[in-house]
């Protein structure tokens, strides 16, 4: 059978100080496959875009912010992950700089500011702590990972760092 993942963008933007970053709260829709989780933003690409562009459109529609510097983090190939067990590839970005008021909620919930160092205690998916330290490292090398799903749980967290 061939590989045909959901393409996606999850993009983590920083604050000025590069402290915190901006997470959204899934709190909106009880039918919400995140629901009470928080995520980075960004989702599913659409037909002639390509990531970069499908990363800003998710940004103004989610945050109502522009993304000015983007840094591409890694990649991460979610087998098993969707509602009915679709496979996701996901391209994780950095947002470094940005232009507008971002939004304080959204029709998926509500829009926080997080300190780094306290994302790790939030209702994450579970698979999410693995390559968080990865996307908020100083090590400029990108990761590019497979983290296998079942039943809403990693089974195990490989990667490569270039």
């Amino acid at each position: 059978m061939a590989y045909q993942p959901i393409i996606a963008t999850l993009g983590y933007v920083l604050s000025p100080d590069g402290a915190s970053a901006l997470m959204i709260h899934r709190n909106a829709r009880q039918d919400d496959l995140h629901y009470g989780k928080y995520n980075g933003l960004g989702g599913k690409i659409e037909p002639k875009e390509n990531v970069v562009e499908g990363l800003r459109r998710e940004l103004r529609e989610e945050a109502g912010i522009e993304a000015l510097d983007l840094t591409l983090r890694g990649t991460i190939n979610w087998h098993g992950f969707g509602k009915n067990g679709e496979d996701w590839l996901g391209f994780i970005f950095v947002i470094t700089r940005w232009s507008g008021t971002p939004l304080t909620h959204n029709p998926e919930g509500a829009l926080e500011w997080v300190p780094i160092t306290a994302i790790p205690t939030l209702n994450l998916w579970p698979g999410d702590r693995h390559f968080l330290p990865l996307v908020f490292s100083d090590d400029p090398r990108q990761f590019h990972g497979v983290m296998p799903y079942e039943d809403g749980q990693p089974l195990n967290w490989s990667y490569t760092l270039i």
